[in-house]
């Protein structure tokens, strides 16, 4: 009979393997994956999720807008991103975030703010403002959640169903 010992460690190593294969598919899709996005945006950056997926973070830039956007490497790029956060340069210090959108509860969003957190640095801007609309209100709580975790300040009139945020990196 098997000791226990030995069949807990024939587990670990099926499940290591089963973590290498994966990571493996996820390089050779990122290889595939930024060469079809290279030709349509800026590569911004390589990047890990909360549940350790490589994703690509790229830009586009037109006129007084910005669209960070993430694609996950566990599938083939096929021109649509996963997550996305709109931004306009309001002013010389300001970057106002107009919407963001995509799949929830993986980490995209978290990983998209702080790229744009790095762009507004990187720019020398001083604020990244936004609004939280009446449509948001049916996950305002959720959203309260996420902007608190990114050091935003948050301020809210439920009355109105409306709210402001304001981060700065002073």
């Amino acid at each position: 009979m098997q000791s226990t010992a030995f069949i807990e460690n024939e587990k670990n190593k099926q499940e290591l393997q089963e973590e290498l294969d994966a990571l493996e598919i996820q390089v050779f899709r990122m290889q595939e994956n930024v060469k079809e996005i290279a030709k349509k945006a800026y590569i911004v950056s390589i990047d890990q999720t909360k549940e350790a997926n490589w994703v690509i973070v790229y830009a586009n830039r037109k006129a007084n807008t910005i669209q960070l956007m993430l694609h996950e490497c566990t599938k083939p790029f096929r021109g649509n991103w996963d997550s996305a956060i709109e931004a306009e340069y309001k002013s010389e210090t300001t970057i106002h975030i107009s919407d963001i959108k995509g799949e929830q509860n993986k980490g995209f969003g978290s990983v998209l703010m702080k790229h744009l957190k790095e762009i507004a640095h990187q720019e020398n801007k001083h604020y990244i403002t936004g609004d939280i609309v009446k449509r948001d209100f049916d996950h305002v709580e959720r959203l309260k959640h996420f902007y608190t975790k990114h050091y935003f300040d948050i301020s809210m009139d439920h009355n109105e169903q409306s709210g402001k945020i304001v981060w700065s990196p002073c």
